[in-house]
Parts: structure tokens; sequence; C-alpha cells
């Protein structure tokens, strides 16, 4: 059973993720709440899963980063996914910086809702589309997921370096939170064959941790590839 906990200031929000996660089998809300209670409510359920509304605005409560931070500081902390109504680069950055397993933009349906919960239930990694495609916009890859259609068309600059199709099954199975051994029975490699690989795809992306990587597979859409 995977139990969720639900952070937002409106009730509105509240009752209606409640609504659909009641209604999955295998999932149970246990309690929704606003900013103020959420740390307490934590500690007290030992949710598998947060969902924390970014948006937090009660004039006497924290705000949302101040919630994920403070829950993030708990021994044996859950995984949290932030729901907010867009999606800027330097506010995914400070999201993902500060420990989210998500950043989910409320433009997702309720099926990618449902599928975000489970996937970080065992320990991975989502951005939703849209917060995707912000951070494809400059990435530094090669094989992107495709963005929203743009009012006009536009060519989409080549970038380099690529990566080979072993070490993309590799970064996919690192950002659905795999551990090396994992990764190395999933595809029948030595754990040091994978841990090469893991290396030259962080030289290749230009990034030096499990976030940042999680961040670009992503956006390159290969996180359906382990779904």
């Amino acid at each position: 059973m995977i139990r969720v906990i639900v952070i937002s200031d409106e009730a509105l929000v509240r009752s209606g993720l409640r609504e659909i996660l009641q209604g999955e089998p295998g999932m149970e809300v246990p309690v929704v709440c606003d900013g103020l209670g959420a740390v307490e409510a934590v500690e007290r359920h030992r949710p598998d899963v947060v969902l924390l509304d970014l948006q937090l605005f009660a004039a006497d409560g924290p705000d949302g980063p101040a919630v994920l931070k403070a829950i993030r500081s708990l021994d044996h902390p859950p995984a949290v996914a932030t729901l907010t109504a867009g999606a800027e680069r330097h506010q995914i950055n400070a999201v993902l910086g500060a420990g989210a397993a998500a950043y989910l933009v409320k433009d997702i349906t309720t099926a990618e809702l449902v599928h975000a919960v489970c996937l970080l239930a065992s320990g991975g990694f989502i951005l939703s589309r849209t917060a995707a495609a912000v951070m494809y916009d400059d990435s530094p890859w090669t094989t992107p997921a495709t963005p929203p259609a743009p009012a006009a068309p536009r060519a989409v600059r080549p970038v380099a370096p690529r990566l080979t199709g072993r070490e993309q099954e590799v970064l996919a199975l690192l950002a659905a939170g795999m551990s090396n051994m994992e990764i190395s029975r999933m595809l029948m490699l030595s754990t040091n064959t994978v841990k090469d690989h893991v290396k030259a795809s962080y030289a290749k992306l230009g990034v030096n941790n499990r976030v940042q990587a999680a961040v670009m597979a992503s956006a390159a859409g290969l996180m359906a590839a382990v779904a």
C-alpha cells in the first residue's frame, strides 16, 4: 500500500487529489493538510510520498520551499513531489536542489499523477512534460522528448556529444531510482561496466550527480522507457 499525504492551503486541491488517489487500488491518503500542519502530519503518518503544493499562501504559515526543506530534513524523509501552476528553470533547479523527487505542473492528467506517485514510491524521479520541456530548451542532450508544439516551426539545434544506446538505457534506469547493482542485474552487465556507463554519461552531459542526470533523462523522455 502506497501512503500519500497531500499538502495544500486550498481545500479544493486537497479534497480533489485525495479523491483521485483514494480511488486507486494500492493507494491510501491518511490525511490532507495545509502548510502549518505539514511536518507534523509527515512525522505522524510516515507516508511514502508527499504531494506538496508549492503555492502555499497562508499569511501565518510557511511557504512551499520552506515546507519542502523541513520535510527533507526529517529522519528517513518521504519522496516529495512538488505541484505548481507553472514551470520556470530557476524554480525547477531550486526545488530539485532542495531534495524534491518530482516537479509536477498542474496540467498533468489523472493517469500521469498516479504514475508519478507509483514511480516516486519505488524510488524514482520524474518531471511533468511541461517542466521537462522547460529543462530541455538548453539541455545538452541528443534525443530529447518532443516538447509541446511551438506556434511556428523552428529548427532543433543539434547538440553533442551523443550518448550511446546502452548509456541511455543505464541512465533511464538510474533516473528511475535503481542502484548500480540493480541496473547490472536488469541489463546483465557487471557493476563495473555499469559504473563506466554512468561515468561516461555524466561526462557527456556535463553533470555530476544522479539528480542532475535524472533531469536530463526526464527531459529526454527516457522515464517512459522504464515506466
